[in-house]
């Protein structure tokens, strides 16, 4: 067991991205709340409300400032929050006059969510490349097996015939809506936070609205029509977003991990030795990334009430609800980025075994046409009688008495071309349609 699965030495990237685990790094946070604090001063100097003199100078010390975080930490212990120990460092370093200036009518709440947008700027740039990474290397799959013959399965059991390249599309849409909704949530989410103690700005008296607008357009950041202090419905949906995000790629950690069984071998995660090998059973490749693909989507699907939870904050600020936020939402960004670069090395180095993907149709004995059987048969007889008809036969098919194209040939003279029924390929409706729609965009 360790305190942080997420950064454990021990663990590799086993869960998380290595580049998303920095850009959440204490180091980074703390420097997105003097970046703030920096555009804070320099747009309450535009409009008079402090001294040009002293935003330059908490400007300027901002760019050197190296904060003690050990120190921080005895203050963040004392008032729930880090902010009031970073100001008095911060205050500290610019000195003089300008140093009672650093700060001036925010709360601490407006710098933590300021710097916590930021940070998010920069966690949404990177999931976007490592989504447009994904849908790529499965469009490759796609497209690489738009013809591989292969059995469906429903229920978790042999259905009918399919193409891999169907099943690799099915993988890559939801991927393609994801990074759509990424796209769409992101203008609510990256909004700046300045509100004051009460969400007035009343220490910056006629100008408060005028240095908000101000401060979100020095950090680069969007402006809602009011501080948003207890509106945490963004987050929330960003959340969301993670959760469903870790739930698709789970989906295709599943689909991987069921294909690469002993028995089924249709798939294996790679060709490369070694690679999920077992400490006592040589002949095993355990497929790792598919099962942390499925366990990172429970993680995100169970961490999500935490933020549904945190929605509710009472009167104008909530530090129960606030802080559950810190809890829950970097390691579900963790989970997410662990997720999508996982997803992307199983879709690059996917080993697709189609010999084997027709062997297990061939060993079905023709059940998996029955329902090709039946529609057929349904062109000469009344429907129930081809079905009654068809599934006799699928059981005898099943107890070995000869292939299903066979038996029902023998039990009726309906003028039904058998051959063309035989061959799975006459069965796969509009597959390859689908496939080159849904690779539309590639």
């Amino acid at each position: 067991m360790s305190a942080d699965p997420f950064g454990a030495p021990s663990h590799g990237d086993l869960f998380a991205d290595a580049g998303m685990r920095a850009l959440l790094s204490d180091t980074r946070r703390i420097a997105a709340m003097v970046e703030a604090e920096a555009a804070l001063a320099r747009a309450q100097a535009a409009f008079g409300v402090i001294p040009d003199t002293a935003a330059k100078a908490i400007t300027d010390a901002a760019e050197t400032f190296s904060a003690d975080a050990m120190a921080m930490g005895a203050g963040t212990e004392s008032a729930g929050v880090p902010v009031p120990a970073l100001v008095a460092q911060l205050r500290q370093a610019v000195g003089g006059d300008a140093a009672t200036h650093v700060h001036w009518g925010a709360t601490s709440q407006d710098i933590m969510d300021t710097a916590l947008v930021l940070v998010l700027s920069e966690v949404i740039a990177r999931f976007d490349a490592q989504l447009e990474g994904l849908s790529e290397a499965l469009a490759a799959l796609a497209r690489d097996h738009a013809d591989t013959l292969m059995l469906a399965r429903t229920r978790m059991q042999q259905a009918a015939p399919t193409t891999f390249g169907l099943k690799a599309v099915g993988w890559r849409d939801p991927v393609a809506r994801q990074r759509a909704r990424l796209a769409e949530l992101s203008p609510r989410l990256l909004v700046a936070q300045l509100g004051g103690a009460a969400g007035t700005l009343a220490p910056l008296g006629e100008q408060g609205s005028d240095v908000r607008a101000v401060f979100a357009a020095e950090l680069g950041l969007g402006l809602t029509p009011l501080p948003w202090h207890t509106q945490r419905d963004a987050l929330a949906e960003f959340a969301s977003w993670l959760s469903l995000t870790t739930g698709a790629l789970g989906k295709i950690g599943l689909d991987v991990g069921l294909l690469a069984q002993s028995e089924v071998a249709e798939v294996r995660e790679t060709g490369e030795a070694g690679k999920g090998g077992s400490s006592t059973l040589p002949q095993k490749a355990n497929p790792v990334r598919s099962e942390i693909l499925v366990t990172l989507a429970r993680y995100n699907a169970n961490e999500l009430g935490a933020l549904h939870q945190a929605l509710l904050h009472e009167g104008e600020r909530s530090g129960a609800a606030w802080s559950l936020e810190w809890l829950s939402l970097p390691n579900m960004i963790l989970a997410a980025s662990g997720a999508l670069a996982h997803a992307t090395r199983l879709a690059e180095n996917l080993v697709v075994d189609a010999q084997r993907m027709q062997a297990n149709i061939d060993a079905t004995n023709g059940l998996c046409l029955a329902e090709a059987v039946s529609f057929a048969l349904s062109v000469h007889l009344p429907r129930t009688e081809a079905q009654t008809l068809t599934t006799a036969a699928c059981r005898r098919a099943g107890e070995g008495e000869g292939h299903l194209i066979d038996i029902v040939a023998g039990e009726t003279d309906a003028p039904v071309d058998w051959e063309q029924v035989r061959d799975p390929r006459n069965w796969l409706g509009d597959a390859r349609k689908f496939v080159a729609a849904a690779l539309a965009d590639r």
